[in-house]
């Protein structure tokens, strides 16, 4: 065994980073054993070096990042800072100080992950990010390297504990949205700021990498369609209910029929109460894997955390320093596919939409007609009408978004139409 110790530069020292540096600390025996050769915490860079960070040797801790990569002694940087920048110059200037690096950073990985892939690449190094997706979920390095034989398909799934956690709530108790949303801040699930969470950035920033992967294809935080789910409502669910559904905020990562482009969309959806992703409650995440060879493969688990998410970390330094060890580097980017993104107009799938429209004879047929004239079929309508008002539900056959945007846009311009009370897509059937 080796007895120099691979020495380690923990950039952030949050929630997760004081829990990566803890584990390192007390488990350090086992992780010795398991890489090879001793694994050492060399020095952690943080932004207020006066707070107190505790079984951490205060002698470690610095606000200079940028020399604690460039001193000269350093294998591997640990980096969960997350945002942009500084970030992205700090794994750059790793990577130009030959330092592998370990990843929770997923805005950044979705933004740019194709220029710091090339860079490691560059270096002959290493750049790993299992915890930037769905926390310990085992989900990165399953797609990069168990299904590297096999043909991705479609990735479901949720990836975002927060929104679960809410829309959780608002179907088990028929909580309103400020009321789960209230729950879940004052339980630490939601940010003091929710919006990168309730308005889907998180998720898709997740989608982003995980359909790179899956389709072998550059595909960016920009390509991602994405709706929040701030206007999911009490009367969503109900209409779910008497569907057999329930509603959840999905990621959802496609490979066309034909096999020529991919789409990549996260939204809120019904998907029936006997799909596996129905039962996900709380604030865990599950991602459901559709493969050629492998078939249905469901990961499940805790998102995000302290503790989750180090775990994520710490794998991945294990399979760094063994890399480290062999004088080898694990897979890098794999984006030879280059198929083209296509518009979230290119989708097909059903839809449920909610009407207001006025209580007399002939509305129903001005409506169908309507879904008729822009090519979209109709499964069900529900109709209940009471004092010269009424509320229209109808659920489609499967359609194309850009085919459902015209009707929605036609219906609105009818005079017995007094609003669009909801539209939502259904999925997982």
């Amino acid at each position: 065994m080796r007895t120099r110790p691979l020495k380690v530069a923990l950039l952030g020292c949050g929630v997760v980073g004081s829990e990566v540096a803890r584990i390192m600390t007390t488990h350090a025996d086992d992780l010795t054993a398991r890489i090879g050769a001793p694994v050492e915490l060399a020095g952690v860079a943080v932004r207020r070096p006066s707070r107190v960070r505790e079984g951490i040797d205060p002698a470690l801790i610095t606000t200079d990042a940028t020399a604690l990569l460039k001193r000269g002694d350093i294998d591997i940087a640990i980096e969960v800072i997350g945002g942009i920048e500084p970030a992205r110059t700090l794994i750059t200037t790793a990577f130009e100080h030959g330092i592998s690096v370990v990843s929770a950073n997923k805005a950044l990985l979705a933004q740019d992950g194709a220029a710091l892939h090339a860079a490691a690449e560059q270096h002959g190094l290493d750049l790993y990010y299992e915890a930037a997706v769905a926390g310990a979920i085992p989900l990165v390095r399953p797609m990069r390297e168990s299904l590297a034989g096999d043909k991705i398909n479609r990735v479901m799934g949720i990836v975002n504990g927060t929104t679960n956690f809410i829309l959780d709530k608002m179907d088990s108790t028929g909580a309103g949205y400020q009321e789960a949303l209230d729950e879940a801040t004052a339980l630490g699930y939601a940010e003091a700021d929710p919006t990168a969470d309730v308005e889907g950035y998180d998720a898709a920033a997740k989608a982003a990498i995980l359909a790179g992967i899956a389709f072998h294809t550059r595909v960016r935080l920009d390509d991602v369609y994405r709706e929040g789910m701030t206007e999911v409502s009490a009367s969503d669910f109900a209409s779910a209910k008497r569907m057999g559904c329930t509603i959840k905020l999905l990621a959802i990562l496609e490979r066309a029929a034909d096999g020529e482009s991919v789409t990549a969309r996260v939204h809120p959806a019904m998907i029936p109460l006997t799909h596996p992703l129905a039962s996900v409650r709380e604030a865990y995440n599950a991602v459901f894997v559709e493969a050629e060879a492998a078939g249905r493969l469901m990961f499940y688990g805790p998102g995000a955390g302290g503790s989750p998410t180090a775990s994520a970390v710490l794998g991945d330094l294990v399979a760094v320093c063994r890399n480290k060890l062999a004088e080898a580097t694990g897979p890098g980017e794999s984006a030879y596919t280059q198929l083209p993104v296509s518009t979230m107009g290119d989708v097909v799938t059903r839809y449920h939409i909610s009407l207001d429209v006025a209580d007399k004879p002939g509305v129903l047929a001005q409506v169908a007609t309507t879904f008729a004239e822009h090519g979209v079929s109709i499964d069900t309508v529900r109709q209940q009408g009471k004092d010269g008002e009424a509320s229209l539900v109808v659920v489609t056959h499967r359609a194309p978004d850009a085919a459902l945007s015209g009707t929605v846009e036609a219906l609105r311009k009818l005079d017995t139409v007094r609003g669009v009370a909801s539209i939502m897509r259904v999925e997982g059937e």
